[in-house]
C-alpha cells in the first residue's frame, strides 16, 4: 500500500529533537510518554508507513541516557480497571510493559502508585513488585489539584510525594493508560529536583494532534474521532500565537492546563523561561516525516469512518455513547466524508440488499473487492475469508478448499454437543479447518499461505459480529467495520 510517512527520517529527526531538549534543561528531562508505546495502530493506519511500535524504536535510540519509570493510579488498581484494546487490567498490563521493556534492553528504573492512600490492593500490588526486585513509590492525592498552586508547592503537597531515585538523564514517565498522573509525576519531581539544586525539565511526547499542520486536516480529525468519548477538541494554541505570531494546533486538555502550569512552573523555577505555551511543551517531529499528504488525508478519512462505525455498534449493543456517535457524525461532516466513501461498505450492503442476508466485502491491496454471503455451512465472514484467499492464491472461486462433508461434523459438535443454536462455521471456526484441509489439499495450503497479506486490508460486513469473529479479525490485522445491525434488525 502506498505510504505517506517517513518512518526512518521520524526515527531520527525526533530522537535528535529530544536530545536537544535534554541539553536544554542541563542533562535532566522527565518526558511524559502520552499514546501507546507499543501497536500504536492508530497512528499506523492514519499515517501509513508509521510502524506501530515507532515510539519503542525511537526510545531504544537512545537507551543509554533513559530510564523508564511507569505510572499506575492505586484507584485504577483497587477498580481492577481493563485496558479496552488488550483486555487486561492495568496492574497486570504494568508487569507486562516492564517485560516487554526489558526485553528490549530498555531500563525500567521503578513503579510509581499514584492517587495512594493505603488501598490493600495497592499495598499488595507494591509488595508483588518489590519481590520482583523493582523499587516502588507512593504519591499522594493533593486537595485542590490542579488550581491550588500554594498547597501543590508545599510540604503538603508535591513534598509529601516519595522522591523517585534516577540515575540517566531522560527519564521517561509512561503508564497503562490515561488518568494514571503521569503530569503530576514529572511535575512532583521537578519539585524535588528542585530542592536537590538540579533544574531539571519536563517534556510531553504525544503523537496527536500534530501541532504543524492545519487544524482541520484529516490527520488531526481522526485524532478527534479517536478521542470522541473523552470529547477531546483540537484548538488552535492561543498561548502559542499570542508569544510567536504562529499558529499552532494543540487540544483542549493541554491548553486549559497550560495556566496551572506555568504557575506551578514559576512557583518552582521563580519564573519560567522555557514554556510560552502548550506547543512549547511537545517534542513532538511526526508532522516533518510526512512525505505524501494525500495518502495521509485519505487515510484519516477511511479512520473516522472505522470510528463512527465502532461507536455505532457500541450504541447498538449496550445503549451508551450516543453523543460519541453525535460527535463522530460532525466529524465526518468536518471532512466532507460518508461512510459511502469507504468502498467496502458499500460492496456489503449492496449485496446484502440484493440477497436478502448478512454479507460481507474486503477490498484487497490491488484495489479489488471480493464479497461473501452467509449459507448453510458458513457464515458471511468465514466465507469471506475463504474467498479473499482463494484469489490470493490464484485458486478459481468455484474450487471448495474445505469439503462439505468436513464441515458437517463440526457443525453437528457445535450443535448437538456444545448446546450452540449457529450451526455455521465463525472465521476461527473456519480457519482451523482450512488447516486441517491444508494437510491433504495443495489448494488449502496454498490458500493457508496467503493469510500474511489479510493484515492491513479493510473489511465491512452488513450486520454485527460475534466477538469471536471480531477477535479473528483483529489478530489477522485487518481494519474491520460492521453496521450496527442484529439479525435483520436495524437497532441504531
Amino acid at each position: 500500500m502506498k505510504k505517506g510517512f517517513d518512518n526512518s527520517r521520524y526515527l531520527k529527526i525526533q530522537s535528535d529533537h529530544i536530545k536537544e531538549r535534554i541539553n536544554q534543561f542541563g542533562n535532566k528531562l522527565y518526558m511524559e510518554f502520552g499514546g501507546k508505546l507499543f501497536d500504536d495502530y492508530h497512528a499506523s493506519r492514519v499515517l501509513p508507513g508509521f510502524e506501530p511500535d515507532s515510539k519503542l524504536q525511537m526510545l531504544m535510540q537512545l537507551a543509554d541516557m533513559a530510564e523508564i519509570v511507569i505510572v499506575i493510579s492505586a484507584e485504577d488498581i483497587v477498580k481492577n480497571k481493563i485496558r479496552g484494546d488488550l483486555g487486561i487490567t492495568y496492574d497486570t498490563d504494568v508487569l507486562r510493559l516492564i517485560g516487554e521493556f526489558e526485553k528490549k534492553g530498555l531500563y525500567v528504573s521503578s513503579v510509581v502508585i499514584t492517587h495512594f492512600a493505603g488501598q490493600s490492593a495497592a499495598i499488595n500490588f507494591k509488595e508483588r513488585l518489590e519481590k520482583r526486585g523493582k523499587k516502588v513509590y507512593k504519591h499522594y492525592t493533593i486537595d485542590g489539584y490542579p488550581s491550588n498552586i500554594n498547597k501543590i508547592i508545599s510540604e503538603d503537597g508535591f513534598g509529601r510525594n516519595e522522591y523517585i531515585e534516577t540515575t540517566r538523564p531522560l527519564v521517561v514517565i509512561t503508564a497503562p493508560g490515561p488518568g494514571s498522573g503521569k503530569m503530576a509525576t514529572c511535575l512532583s519531581q521537578l519539585y524535588h529536583e528542585n530542592l536537590r539544586g538540579v533544574k531539571a525539565g519536563y517534556a510531553k511526547y504525544e503523537t496527536f494532534p500534530i501541532w504543524n499542520i492545519p487544524l482541520k486536516h484529516p490527520v488531526n480529525l481522526a485524532y478527534e474521532a479517536a478521542t470522541a468519548d473523552l470529547n477531546d477538541v483540537n484548538m488552535i494554541d492561543p498561548f502559542h500565537l499570542e508569544a510567536y505570531g504562529e499558529t499552532t494546533v494543540n487540544y483542549n486538555r493541554d491548553i486549559e492546563i497550560y495556566p496551572v502550569l506555568n504557575a506551578i512552573f514559576e512557583a518552582i523555577y521563580g519564573e519560567n523561561n522555557y514554556y510560552k505555551s502548550p506547543t512549547d511543551m511537545g517534542v513532538n517531529m511526526a508532522g516533518n516525516s510526512i512525505i505524501d499528504d494525500e495518502v495521509c488525508c485519505e487515510a484519516s478519512k477511511m479512520e473516522i469512518i472505522r470510528r463512527y462505525y465502532a461507536a455505532a455498534n457500541k450504541l447498538a449493543k449496550d445503549g451508551i455513547g450516543e453523543n460519541e456517535v453525535y460527535k463522530l457524525e460532525l466529524l465526518m461532516k468536518n471532512a466532507k466524508i460518508t461512510t459511502d466513501n469507504r468502498l467496502v461498505t458499500v460492496a456489503a450492503k449492496e449485496r446484502a440488499a440484493a440477497e436478502g442476508c448478512p454479507c460481507a466485502a474486503i477490498e484487497l491491496e490491488d484495489g479489488t473487492i471480493i464479497t461473501s454471503k452467509t449459507s448453510e455451512l458458513l457464515g458471511a465472514s468465514a466465507a469471506l475469508l475463504l474467498n479473499a484467499l482463494k484469489y490470493l492464491a490464484g485458486i478459481e472461486h468455484d474450487v471448495k478448499l474445505i469439503k462439505p462433508e468436513f464441515i458437517e461434523p463440526i457443525q453437528d459438535l457445535k450443535v448437538r454437543f456444545l448446546g450452540g443454536n449457529n450451526p455455521r462455521l465463525h472465521t476461527d471456526e473456519v480457519l482451523i479447518a482450512l488447516a486441517l484441509a491444508s494437510v491433504n489439499s495443495e489448494p488449502a495450503k496454498k490458500a493457508m499461505e496467503q493469510l500474511p497479506k489479510l493484515k492491513g486490508l479493510q473489511v465491512h460486513t452488513s450486520v454485527m459480529l460475534s466477538d469471536v469473529d471480531i477477535k479473528t479479525f483483529k489478530k489477522l490485522g485487518v481494519d474491520l467495520t460492521s453496521e450496527p445491525v442484529r439479525a435483520g434488525l436495524k437497532i441504531y
